[in-house]
């Protein structure tokens, strides 16, 4: 028999804690919080993505949003039970508010709420019509004049953006455009993405032909479409280029390509943006009421303004348009910087005999992909995670379960693992001359990709060839540039005929700048980070990745970005908000923070 006595136990805590909230009784819910505890919400309380810390940020969340919320129904989810390991009981629950329905996960500690994450999952009487409540599809019967799926399609492809106007527009076409695109879609909310690109997933088809992603197929799925089971681990990106493009047509998005935005201007007045657009020669006006800028997780390219670049008589380009090994081979190349396009782009310069050496700025956390995997991500994204009745779903909620404020706790073990497992290899790159680190506090690589998202490298070879001494390696600034190569700040000179520069993104702010004003960009302060005070995330703390997924401090504009787990998992978060204040719905938000401008 199984024992229930873990269940009883956090059925009866779930009942005393609803029964507080539905009385209105603050100081009784919050005392029924560990002190040192978190309550991550993902849009159910706060209408925000927001983590509140301690009791007494627990209790100004309640005083400002529980009379709002109404939550009930606080029980065990349906078909799970709790669990007991180390002294800490976890249970999968679910919940309503007055408008939606919820999914969390919470853990107790000494029959205290240690950490609490509450979700919401979809809003009432506007659910998906997914499952048993999916479209019929066929007419049935007869009737004089009706349309085909493929009429009403092509009217809708005709109309959404001329006779009829789209609720929101989604500036980026990439996976964070089309994972948002396909979740408003099932709400049925009219919705245009826009790219500059000539197909969908050329945002992927134009990158350095070696290009694969670092990521596991396990942790890389979007919305309603997981790859299929023989689908390649590692995604080279023509492959995932040609899957995004099918995703568009499956997912029936209104996806315009070979458009580019000329400029948005926001009426406060009307809550309505006028948004310009060139559509293949044609210029269109939109009339949107939200604007998503959904253009990756970082900004526009950083390219370093290097006293005599104008001189140079070779190649140099940004990483970003890098296009491959085929015309340099033989010649000499320098890239400039060390994460994961540095690597990749020096990796294929030599498999295609070019003299390549790398300019080391400043230090690299190195991870191996296949230890990553194996320490990393195999307990949630796996095969054998799958085989043991892990689902996507499952697994970005207890990702999501963990607060950002002690993560790094949780990553730095990992982190000592993978650095013992791995020692011979890390020996190798550090007698070759490689400048290591494991980020500021040895939590590693994702802690890094949170705080401003770089200084790190998922090694799928690069790192042997720079340990055997086939791609060169050189430290320090860049200070000049000449006719036929680079000067470093100690003299050194590197002859290249192309200089390639992987020196990163900017702010995706940068985007808002550019396309609706300076002004606005400031508005809204800097994107991403979590305001951790280490290298490159300066605080104050925030406790969640600024302005991403949520509301800004500019009605009507969004960001959404990040890699393709980010993708998938923010996007059901933004979209249900964008679909509540489509429908009229009341959406008092929580704790927007205060503007910090950031370097």
């Amino acid at each position: 028999m199984l024992d229930t006595t873990t269940d009883d136990t956090v059925r009866s805590f779930l009942d005393t804690f609803g029964q507080a909230l539905e009385r209105e009784d603050i100081d009784a819910a919050v005392d029924m919080f560990a002190e040192d505890c978190y309550w991550r919400d993902l849009v159910t309380f706060t209408w925000n993505i927001k983590t509140v810390e301690g009791r007494e940020e627990v209790a100004d969340m309640l005083q400002n949003q529980l009379a709002k919320t109404k939550p009930t129904a606080w029980q065990l989810a349906d078909g799970e039970i709790a669990t007991e390991e180390d002294g800490i009981t976890t249970a999968w629950i679910s919940f309503e508010t007055n408008v939606a329905r919820g999914y969390g996960l919470v853990r107790l500690r000494d029959g205290k709420i240690w950490t609490l994450l509450t979700s919401m999952v979809e809003l009432k009487g506007h659910e998906e019509p997914a499952g048993v409540d999916r479209p019929l599809g066929a007419k049935h019967g007869a009737g004089k004049n009706r349309p085909s799926w493929k009429e009403e399609r092509d009217a809708e492809l005709r109309q959404l953006g001329y006779t009829k106007q789209p609720y929101v527009v989604i500036v980026g076409g990439g996976q964070g455009g089309i994972a948002l695109g396909a979740r408003l879609r099932q709400l049925g909310v009219p919705t245009i993405i826009v790219e500059k690109n000539e197909r969908p997933g050329d945002s992927w088809r134009n990158r350095y032909k070696s290009l694969c992603l670092h990521d596991p197929v396990w942790y890389d799925h979007l919305p309603y479409l997981p790859f299929p089971p023989n689908w390649p681990i590692f995604s080279p990106k023509d492959k995932l280029g040609d899957w995004l493009e099918m995703y568009t047509k499956v997912m029936e998005l209104n996806y315009w390509t070979e458009t580019t935005c000329k400029s948005a201007n926001y009426d406060e007045a009307n809550g309505e943006w006028t948004i310009v657009v060139d559509r293949g020669g044609e210029e269109v006006t939109l009339k949107p009421k939200q604007l998503v800028l959904a253009t990756g997780m970082s900004g526009k390219a950083n390219v370093p303004d290097i006293p005599g670049a104008d001189r140079f008589k070779g190649d140099q380009h940004h990483s970003s348009q890098h296009p491959g090994p085929d015309a340099y081979k033989g010649k000499k190349a320098v890239v400039i910087g060390s994460n994961n396009s540095a690597h990749d782009i020096c990796a294929a310069l030599w498999e295609n005999d070019v003299d390549v050496t790398m300019v080391q700025r400043s230090t690299t956390h190195i991870v191996r992909s296949d230890t990553l995997m194996d320490i990393g991500l195999g307990a949630l994204y796996s095969e054998e995670a799958v085989q043991a009745g892990m689902t996507t779903n499952k697994a970005d909620m207890i990702f999501a379960s963990l607060p950002y404020r002690i993560l790094h706790e949780f990553q730095i073990p990992l982190y000592q693992q993978m650095k013992e497992r791995d020692q011979d290899f890390y020996d190798g790159l550090e007698k070759a001359g490689f400048q290591m680190d494991w980020g500021d506090d040895n939590s590693g690589l994702f802690m890094k990709y949170l705080r401003r998202g770089s200084g790190y490298y998922i090694d799928v070879g690069a790192s042997q060839l720079i340990i055997d001494g086939k791609i060169k390696l050189a430290h320090g600034q860049v200070t000049e540039i000449v006719e036929d190569g680079v000067i470093l700040e100690d003299g050194t000179k590197l002859d290249a005929d192309l200089i390639v520069y992987a020196t990163g993104y900017g702010s995706m702010n940068g985007w808002a700048a550019d396309l609706i004003g300076q002004d606005v960009a400031d508005k809204v302060g800097k994107c991403w980070g979590l305001g951790s005070n280490t290298t490159k995330d300066p605080g104050p703390w925030e406790g969640e990745q600024r302005n991403m997924w949520k509301p800004t401090r500019q009605d009507g504009l969004w960001f959404h970005g990040g890699n393709l787990h980010q993708s998938r998992h923010y996007s059901q978060f933004l979209s249900l908000q964008l679909k509540a204040r489509m429908e009229g719905i009341d959406t008092p938000v929580y704790g927007v923070p205060e503007v910090h401008h950031l370097g």
